[in-house]
């Protein structure tokens, strides 16, 4: 972008989109690293992420011209966010969404190489679903927070519980160690992220700073422990990464040994994860300094290498731990939760629930018969 006039650069960065703006800025600026469009091209991705207290969903491509194009829509509460180029799924405030790409190949709507969809939603009442896999049969498994255990949807339930951690006594709403992450591996799921072992409502907060633990759901056997606030747990590569989100690291836990090995320290509050060839894309919040997320020792971290803390993407090299490219907010997104990679995707765009465009715009399968 070569405008000096902010609201010119959001004009032109954005032009599907219509942004509310004060007098001085608009609300929300997002700026990529020099090269970050020619990575994307290079790796034939594109990038979504959720953010949470905004309520919105991102979709980072490549425009026509090599520069970055984003598009965005609201979702209240936007969460747990797992896909592909094809489908995706988003948990929302009380609904677990699942959206389905309405273009055939080499087929675009106004510019878009993708057109994600709504299709289908699941009132699942306030489970606070995090991290969300499909398992290879088609199962859908996710992280419901607030119960404290894994489920799946039901047709006529909120939600049918699947598996909690042999440290929970009883299924109640009251969040008792923060069950967060869940990693699938070989097309099941096969590990979850808890910050603490509480039993009791709200009790993981005592434990923050080092509760936090790693489960095999498949032995119920804790396979690494003493981190803070752990997310987003991935197989890849033949290892298992994760997030130790208080303390802002991205690394792998040695399944052996139970050790967890720092790659990387990132500037914010880490959230979302997701890769590509050798390259880890990392979603980064700017901390919250409540009861929650104030006093971990992210802060002293933060101080001692002083950092200014960061809300966007980092693309680290899983092979050197380098940040190779990075994706700067700015305004009144503070913070992500997901981060999906699109492959073969190269500018994705979805439809939202405001608009008349979801009623009018109309799409048909192949002839059928009666």
């Amino acid at each position: 972008m070569t405008s000096t006039d902010p609201n010119e650069q959001l004009k032109n960065s954005f032009p599907e989109t219509q942004y509310e703006q004060t007098a001085h800025r608009p609300w929300v600026e997002i700026q990529g690293s020099g090269g970050l469009a020619e990575w994307l091209l290079e790796q034939q991705v594109s990038l979504a992420f959720s953010t949470y207290q905004s309520g919105k969903i991102f979709f980072v491509g490549t425009g026509p011209q090599g520069t970055l194009s984003v598009f965005e829509r609201t979702f209240d509460r936007a969460m747990g966010f797992y896909g592909n180029d094809q489908t995706l799924w988003l948990s929302t405030s009380y609904q677990l969404w699942r959206f389905e790409n309405a273009l055939p190949p080499d087929r675009l709507y106004d510019g878009r190489d993708r057109l994600f969809v709504p299709r289908i939603a699941y009132t699942t009442g306030d489970l606070d679903i995090h991290d969300i896999i499909v398992e290879k049969s088609g199962r859908i498994v996710f992280a419901a927070t607030q119960l404290s255990c894994l489920g799946t949807i039901s047709n006529r339930f909120s939600v049918t519980p699947l598996w909690q951690p042999p440290f929970i006594s009883c299924l109640a709403p009251e969040d008792r160690c923060h069950l967060n992450g869940l990693a699938e591996r070989d097309g099941q799921a096969r590990y979850v992220t808890a910050v603490s072992r509480s039993d009791s409502s709200g009790g993981w907060r005592q434990d923050r700073s080092d509760g936090g633990l790693v489960i095999d759901v498949t032995t119920n056997q804790v396979i690494g422990e003493g981190l803070s606030m752990p997310h987003s747990p991935r197989w890849y590569q033949g290892q298992l990464w994760l997030l130790n989100s208080g303390r802002g690291d991205f690394g792998r836990l040695d399944l052996q040994s139970g050790r967890y090995e720092p790659v990387a320290f990132c500037p914010g509050y880490i959230r979302g994860l997701s890769f590509v060839g050798n390259y880890a894309v990392v979603g980064l919040s700017r901390p919250r300094h409540d009861k929650n997320f104030g006093g971990l020792p992210l802060e002293q971290e933060l101080s001692k290498r002083n950092c200014v803390t960061e809300c966007g993407l980092r693309i680290i090299d899983l092979r050197t731990g380098d940040c190779v490219h990075s994706l700067k907010i700015e305004g009144d997104v503070t913070e992500i939760y997901d981060v999906v990679v699109m492959k073969g995707a190269s500018r994705p765009m979805a439809l939202g629930l405001k608009t008349d465009e979801i009623k009018v715009l109309l799409s048909l399968d192949g002839p059928g018969k009666l």
